[in-house]
């Protein structure tokens, strides 16, 4: 299984968009800043995942959720921001 993620920082007003195979092990990462994206902004609590069967579907649902109507989506259905609290940042790395 392949997972796309969504982060959001405990300290800072930040969101995360990724994908990968192990979750566990890529929210770690994330917490010990040994990603360039978010080290300045942890720690992170993992908001939701999405699990698809292959590498290809993750990148492509990842992709869908960094654009367009997707990009609205994450935002309402699942950072649940609204018009009326602004969105600072969210940060899109593929893993």
């Amino acid at each position: 299984m392949y997972y796309v993620y969504f982060l959001e920082s405990v300290n800072h007003d930040f969101f995360y968009i990724g994908q990968t195979k192990d979750i566990k092990k890529r929210l770690d990462e994330h917490n010990s800043g040994l990603s360039q994206s978010t080290k300045h902004y942890k720690p992170f609590k993992l908001i939701s995942y999405i699990a698809v069967n292959t590498r290809k579907q993750a990148e492509d649902l990842e992709k869908y959720f960094k654009g367009g109507s997707g990009f609205a989506f994450a935002r309402k259905r699942i950072f649940f921001i609204n018009k009326y609290k602004s969105l600072s940042s969210i940060v899109f790395e593929a893993q």
